[in-house]
């Protein structure tokens, strides 16, 4: 959502400010700032700093797949041990969500950020206007 957010009212210049993203998303600017700065660190966020700051892509939208946003907020640590041993686990669990996974992440490999970009426009949503506009006469 957050990526989503950005790509959509940030446009391919300007920037969106974190207080603006919660309250589009119902979320709480608290809750959304450590994915922020784990976005901004992994280089799909640029942070940038000052009175009209606020973030903007790392890359064009076309370049950012879903499969790279949902790895970098997503724990996907292998070695992790989720408790589970039995061998229903081990022998039907395991395997099949593993190919779920597999399954899912070459879906996601698919999509880019452009692509739900369109949606978003095909959807009729519209992005306000950043500045005024002024007439000199």
């Amino acid at each position: 959502m957050i990526m989503l957010d950005v790509a959509f009212y940030a446009g391919r210049t300007g920037t969106v400010n974190a207080a603006d993203i919660a309250q589009r998303a119902g979320l709480v600017r608290r809750g959304i700032e450590p994915l922020l700065q784990m976005l901004s660190r992994s280089s799909l966020l640029e942070s940038v700093r000052g009175p009209r700051g606020g973030y903007r892509l790392g890359r064009p939208r076309r370049d950012i797949s879903i499969a790279e946003i949902v790895s970098t907020v997503v724990n996907t640590d292998p070695e992790a041990d989720d408790g589970s041993s039995g061998d229903l686990y081990q022998k039907v669990l395991d395997p099949f969500w593993r190919e779920e996974d597999e399954a899912i992440t070459a879906r996601l490999r698919e999509v880019t950020l452009d692509d739900l970009v369109r949606k978003a426009e095909t959807a009729g949503l519209r992005r306000p206007l950043t500045e005024p506009i002024t007439f000199s006469i």
